[in-house]
């Protein structure tokens, strides 16, 4: 009477699958902490060299993470989604910053924000579903003088009023066709 094995263990291909989602930096330094007293501390570590490389945190990074460190998925997520700092989707391809200090905020960017998030049809953290653009706020730009302001990519444009909005977008969008058609 023959006996065959099962194999219960599947570690290989759930290693293998991991190992596709990260890169080798980041794989080497989970492996260099492995085993070290409190190894789970270095999770900030670790989600910030992957957002750096890949410019956020996709679910099957997060999954990579908890897998090869040995952390489980909830706290792995739970530490990507309560620092401000991590991106769980990509980011557009022009980064819009509504300046909502208090010189900015008493002059308007509140209407700005709102026309913004009218024209785009996403709220701040988001990105358009082409891809073109994330809308974000930040707390001071520091062009005070220009108040109302918003930074698009690294221009600053100011004063504005929520009627030079759709001009604004419409060069970067006509920018972004241009290159499109070239490539």
């Amino acid at each position: 009477m023959s006996h065959s094995v099962v194999k219960t263990d599947n570690w290989e291909a759930v290693k293998a699958e991991c190992l596709k989602h990260l890169p080798q930096h980041v794989i080497d330094y989970i492996d260099g902490i492995k085993g070290q007293e409190r190894s789970e501390s270095q999770l900030i570590s670790i989600l910030h060299k992957i957002q750096a490389h890949s410019g956020y945190l996709s679910k099957e990074q997060l999954n990579a993470v908890s897998q090869l460190a040995r952390v489980p998925l909830t706290k792995v997520t739970g530490v990507a989604t309560f620092y401000h700092y991590f991106r769980l989707t990509p980011r557009g391809k022009h980064i819009i910053n509504v300046c909502m200090g208090t010189a900015c905020y008493v002059k308007g960017a509140e209407k700005i924000s709102q026309e913004l998030m009218n024209e785009l049809g996403i709220q701040f953290g988001e990105t358009t579903k082409d891809g073109l653009f994330s809308l974000e706020a930040a707390r001071c730009l520091g062009t005070c003088g220009l108040a109302p302001v918003i930074m698009l990519d690294e221009q600053v444009y100011g004063p504005i009023s929520p009627s030079d909005v759709r001009t604004i977008l419409d060069k970067y969008i006509k920018q972004s066709a241009k290159t499109s058609e070239k490539g």
